[in-house]
């Protein structure tokens, strides 16, 4: 479908939305909602659906809210064992999906053992098999402690065990607050609330969700036909009349990733190039990141919406403050010399006829993340570093980035990706780790972690992963990223929309704004 169809057909879909009252109905039951989110492999949480987000249409065995505090969901008891090996979980009663079949154990049950199974996108390397106590409880035996399976409680959408199959991400059937109407792949979403639901619902009975580029998205604002939209950064400050902007914190962030061992004619995978000459030498990478301005980056490139980040999971219980560096461009230079990187004549610093000099890979249909790596860029030019931004399709990036530094995003609400992208068995697996580095004191904290006695006794390894005073992932140890910055989640929300209090937001896939759904409020008479 070509640009110009797709917006005629997308500008089809706000006519109809107006025409059926959704936008401007009072009183106000239904939302246009434009933020983005489509997932190109459908709705099915086995494949990875709702794993940085609420899925909306199915349930999860625990929740959080807006605090990030666990609360119970399908679940109203859960148990760990001592040996850390055996979940305990008793359901609710009297709980139907949408179809109004009920729910059980068996459900349960098939939803793990499927995902395991098939693959999941979901982390289900720890669990050996679960299995069918009674109706109401569940037994999920794992083959070695692993506590960040906690993670599957939260994200993993349960599904119907007799009607899961070929289809079901495009006709998902769940337990949870909405159930789907119709998806226009492309242009449209169209959910109403699931009548079997068993918690609180907030009064809005139908939402249609427009998958549409940022200016048309704005554009309907303009015009009144959406009640929310998802702003970048560039475009925040001037919400349209009638329109309120909500700034959301995030542990979205954004950081470079180095390849960490040397070129040593390696290949990996499908021919693809390992190692990088100038980003293995430790003292490139502390020198970037002692190099970088990260106010400077959220001041240019975010336009003051974010905040500076120093590692992975910055203000969640397991990331380390002590790892931060302070940008001091002095003590930078002075790494660079004593490594023996000589300026040259050009301005670019020299080792053994090596120039210090790499690309910064971005993909090249995100504004941001070109600004942020121009901004890069420029500054550690200042150092003597020749760091060009360079933008790629996503089939260029997955084919270079073992052998050249690239701006990835990430952000979780479990630990979990701290491991999956420090852990020396992770390596090229997927996007984790794609720098292949490897540490054997940090993957001892990493296992420390994963063997704690619960998620909170787990925090201090996963700090002393990314810094334990004398080595560390992160900035003061072995530098395998630069972490640049955490980015605001921006939304202008029409003035009679109150949607209350908000989590810290995961990175942006799918739809993490309404995690909280239920509390949300038409203001207006």
């Amino acid at each position: 479908m070509t640009k110009a169809i797709l917006r005629l057909a997308v500008s089809t879909a706000f006519a109809a939305a107006v025409l059926s009252g959704t936008a401007l109905a009072t009183p106000k039951s239904q939302l246009v909602l434009a933020i983005g989110g489509e997932p190109e492999g459908g709705y099915d949480p086995l494949t990875g659906w709702g794993r940085y987000g609420h899925p909306l249409f199915q349930s999860t065995l625990l929740t959080r809210d807006a605090n990030l505090k666990t609360r119970p969901d399908l679940a109203t008891e859960w148990l760990l064992s001592d040996d850390r090996l055996t979940w305990t979980i008793r359901l609710r009663p009297d709980t139907r999906f949408s179809d109004g079949s009920p729910l059980d154990a068996e459900d349960v049950a098939f939803t793990f053992n499927e995902a395991a199974k098939i693959g999941s996108a979901a982390d289900l390397t720890a669990l050996e098999a679960a299995r069918v106590i009674d109706d109401q409880t569940v037994e999920i035996k794992l083959n070695k402690p692993w506590i960040t399976f906690t993670e599957n409680l939260y994200a993993l959408g349960i599904v119907p065990s007799d009607g899961y199959g070929e289809g079901y991400a495009r006709n998902p059937i769940g337990s949870g607050p909405y159930k789907l109407v119709s998806w226009t792949e492309g242009q449209q979403l169209i959910v109403e609330k699931n009548p079997n639901y068993y918690g609180e619902t907030g009064p809005f009975e139908r939402i249609t969700f427009l998958f549409t580029e940022e200016d048309t998205s704005l554009a309907a604002a303009q015009a009144g036909q959406v009640d929310m939209v998802s702003v970048p950064a560039t475009a925040a400050d001037t919400p349209p009349q009638g329109f309120k902007q909500i700034v959301t914190r995030s542990v979205d962030n954004r950081g470079i990733v180095f390849p960490i061992v040397k070129d040593e004619g390696k290949v990996v995978g499908e021919g693809k190039k390992l190692g990088n000459d100038v980003t293995a030498d430790p003292a490139i990478r502390r020198a970037v990141n002692l190099g970088i301005d990260r106010n400077q980056l959220v001041d240019v490139a975010l336009l003051g919406h974010g905040s500076p980040a120093a590692g992975p999971a910055d203000g969640l219980a397991w990331s380390n403050p002590d790892a931060a560096v302070s940008f001091d461009l002095e003590q930078a230079k002075t790494e660079l010399e004593s490594a023996g990187w000589t300026l040259g004549n050009d301005g670019i610093r020299v080792k053994d006829g090596l120039r210090a000099a790499f690309p910064i890979n971005y993909p090249a249909s995100d504004s941001t993340r070109r600004m942020l790596a121009e901004t890069v860029s420029a500054q550690l030019k200042g150092l003597g570093i020749e760091a060009t931004a360079t933008g790629k399709s996503w089939d260029e990036i997955d084919r270079i980035m073992h052998s050249e530094p690239v701006m990835f995003g990430w952000g979780s609400h479990s630990p979990l990706e701290v491991y999956n992208l420090y852990q020396s068995s992770l390596g090229g697996v997927e996007f984790f780790n794609a720098g292949f580095y490897a540490n054997p004191a940090v993957d001892r904290h990493l296992a420390a972690a994963q063997s704690a006695q619960s998620l909170e006794a787990s925090f201090p390894d996963w700090q002393k992963a990314e810094w334990d005073g004398t080595t560390g992932f992160g900035a003061k140890g072995d530098a395998a990223w630069a972490w640049l910055v955490n980015l605001d989640h921006i939304y202008y929300v029409n003035e009679c929309l109150e949607i209350g209090a908000t989590q810290i937001e995961p990175h942006g896939h799918g739809w993490p704004v309404t995690a909280m759904i239920q509390n949300w409020k038409w203001t207006c008479e």
